[in-house]
């Protein structure tokens, strides 16, 4: 009986065992990841490989996680670099976002997002239309009004360049609103921190950024956020309406999200993504994504695609209507 009764347990220890190994294998389903930033330390590409690498190692869903910055050509080199390594970069994943798409259309660089392997967005950061806290407008509808009456009274801030993504939410959401997007008096600084320096410095009227780049100068009482591009509000901002709400026909997302080297197979293609699929059941990502305030918008593999090509059309009439593509 006793006999019996050690058998019984060995036999239940194995099973466990067994399970548990099961498990970890059908959890971890990627050995190594070397994510390759388009970018220097401390940008937005960076933070989103970081934090990204940060909970697959934490949660054990990835056991071996590398990092490489690689600036230069608005993101074109590290595109050249890892077409160019294809073969032995089958365990690299590039971050990357909607520049990708803009940057391309102006002929940044000649690849395009068919050079690569798209794995899946993984998160996305609203747009947000910012005055400082002082500013005599206090909607975005005043501003709206303002602005078709005489487009040459408001001048818009942004962190990016004439043409860039700051500059084409901007005019995307005057052009909403029913004003004349070519007439947009856009303001280009070198960085989103200069841009907002010239706002409060009354330099400019309103400065075009990134919901999660206004909340902290937001909670601090130094500006006002006035409308956002979500199609929902944000948790982080419940009070900033969106621009739908205000009756304007306009949604837009910078996305973020990951590429493979091109010629990888399927089959890894959807470990990857599945891997990053897996991370947003973690607590480890529940910490990291209500750190940097992202929002969740996982599109894998075709998804990711046909969102790409869809936005690639979008952003492409635009910038053909404000004169910056023929």
């Amino acid at each position: 009986m006793l006999t019996q009764l050690m058998t019984r347990k060995r036999v239940s220890v194995l099973a466990a065992l067994m399970a548990s190994a099961l498990s970890m294998s059908a959890q971890a389903k990627v050995d190594s990841i070397h994510f390759l930033v388009p970018g220097g330390a401390g940008g937005g590409w960076d933070s989103t490989a970081r934090g990204t690498g940060e909970v697959l190692k934490k949660s054990d869903l990835v056991d071996t996680i590398s990092y490489e910055n690689m600036s230069g050509g608005g993101g074109g080199k590290a595109i050249a670099y890892l077409i160019k390594t294809a073969e032995q970069s089958t365990d690299t994943l590039m971050v990357n976002s909607t520049p990708i798409v803009i940057r391309s259309l102006s002929k940044v660089f000649p690849q395009s997002f068919r050079d690569l392997t798209p794995v899946a967005a993984t998160v996305g950061d609203y747009a947000a239309f910012v005055v400082p806290a002082n500013s005599k407008y206090t909607s975005f509808t005043d501003i709206v009004n303002d602005y078709k009456k005489d487009p040459s009274t408001i001048t818009v801030a942004g962190g990016s360049a004439r043409g860039s993504m700051d500059h084409l939410v901007a005019a995307l959401a005057f052009k909403a609103g029913g004003g004349e997007p070519r007439r947009l008096k856009y303001l280009a600084y070198d960085a989103g921190g200069k841009a907002m320096a010239g706002l409060l410095s009354g330099e400019t009227t309103l400065l075009s950024t990134g919901l999660s780049e206004a909340l902290t100068l937001a909670d601090a009482g130094e500006i006002r956020i006035l409308a956002m591009t979500g199609d929902q509000r944000s948790p982080s901002a419940p009070d900033v309406p969106t621009l739908q709400e205000l009756g304007y026909d306009a949604t837009f997302v910078n996305w973020r999200g990951f590429f493979a080297a091109p010629g990888v197979s399927d089959e890894k293609a959807d470990e990857f993504a599945e891997v990053l699929g897996e991370m947003y059941n973690t607590d480890q990502w529940k910490t990291v994504r209500d750190r940097y305030g992202w929002t969740e918008i996982y599109k894998p593999r075709k998804e990711f695609v046909a969102f790409l090509s869809q936005q690639e059309k979008e952003i492409g009439d635009l910038m053909r209507e404000l004169g910056f593509l023929k």
